[in-house]
C-alpha cells in the first residue's frame, strides 16, 4: 500500500478520494470539489490517499501549526475492510507528523484535536462506505488511540458555507504525552479561530462559544 500526497485538484486520486468523502460524510461536513483547489495547494493542509493496486481506498486529511506544535486531523475514511487501513494511515500520518516537529526544532508534538461524532447523542448520522466507518465504531477506536473529549458544548460552522450551527459532535485532543488533564483554553480558541477563518458566514453559536472559552482558563480532557 502507497501513502500518497495529493496536491492538485486535478490529480485523479483526488476524485476518488472526494467521492469517499461524499459517501461518507453529510453534505454539511464536505467542501464542493471545486473548493478544494486552494486547500490542496496550501502547504500546511496535507491530503493523502491510501493507494492498493492503483484504487484509493482511504484516506486522510491534516494541518500541522508550528506556532502551537498541534495538529488537527480533518478526516480520516477508510473505504474496504480487512486490509488495515486505519493503521497504516494513522503510522503514516504519525510518520510524517514527527518529521514536521523535528523540522519545527521539536522533539515531540504537544497534541492533536479531532472532532468526533457522538451517536450516542444524535442517532440519525446517516454514513455510508463500510462498517469501519459507523461513528460508534470511530469513537471507540478514537478513543483507542488516545482521544479525549475537551469539556465545553461545542459547535461548529457547516462546511456548506451557508452560516448553520453543525451538532453532534465533540471537539477532541490527543495528548502528545501520558498525564495530561487539561488544555489551556485560549489554545482551543485561537486555534478554531484561525482553522475556521476559511468561512466567512459563522452562526452566532459559534461566535457566543468562542466567547466563553476564552473568559476560561482550561478545559479538562474527560474519557470518550
Amino acid at each position: 500500500m502507497e501513502y500518497i500526497r495529493i496536491t492538485d485538484i486535478s490529480d485523479p486520486l483526488f476524485r476518488q478520494v472526494h467521492n469517499l468523502l461524499s459517501e461518507v460524510f453529510p453534505p454539511e461536513e464536505v467542501l464542493e470539489f471545486s473548493l478544494w483547489q486552494e486547500p490542496l495547494e496550501d502547504p500546511g493542509i496535507r491530503v493523502f490517499a491510501a493507494v492498493h493496486q492503483g484504487k484509493v481506498v482511504g484516506t486522510t486529511e491534516y494541518r500541522y501549526y508550528p506556532d502551537w506544535n498541534v495538529a488537527m486531523t480533518d478526516f480520516t475514511i477508510i473505504g474496504r475492510e480487512g486490509l488495515g487501513i486505519g493503521r497504516f494511515l494513522a503510522q503514516s500520518r504519525l510518520k510524517d507528523l514527527r518529521s514536521l516537529v523535528a523540522d519545527n526544532g521539536g522533539k515531540e508534538l504537544f497534541g492533536m484535536f479531532a472532532e468526533i461524532y457522538d451517536p450516542y447523542r444524535v442517532a440519525d448520522f446517516a454514513f455510508g462506505g463500510v462498517k469501519p466507518m459507523d461513528p460508534f465504531v470511530r469513537r471507540e477506536v478514537l478513543s483507542h488511540l488516545g482521544y479525549e473529549r475537551l469539556d465545553f458544548p461545542y459547535v461548529h460552522p457547516s462546511w456548506k458555507g451557508d452560516g448553520e450551527a453543525v451538532t453532534g459532535l465533540d471537539l477532541c485532543f490527543m495528548p502528545g504525552h501520558e498525564g495530561l488533564e487539561a488544555v489551556e483554553a485560549s489554545l482551543v480558541a485561537d486555534f478554531l479561530t484561525r482553522y475556521y477563518a476559511v468561512l466567512e458566514d459563522k452562526p452566532e453559536a459559534w461566535h457566543s462559544m468562542v466567547d466563553q472559552l476564552r473568559q476560561r482558563d482550561t478545559l479538562r480532557l474527560l474519557p470518550l
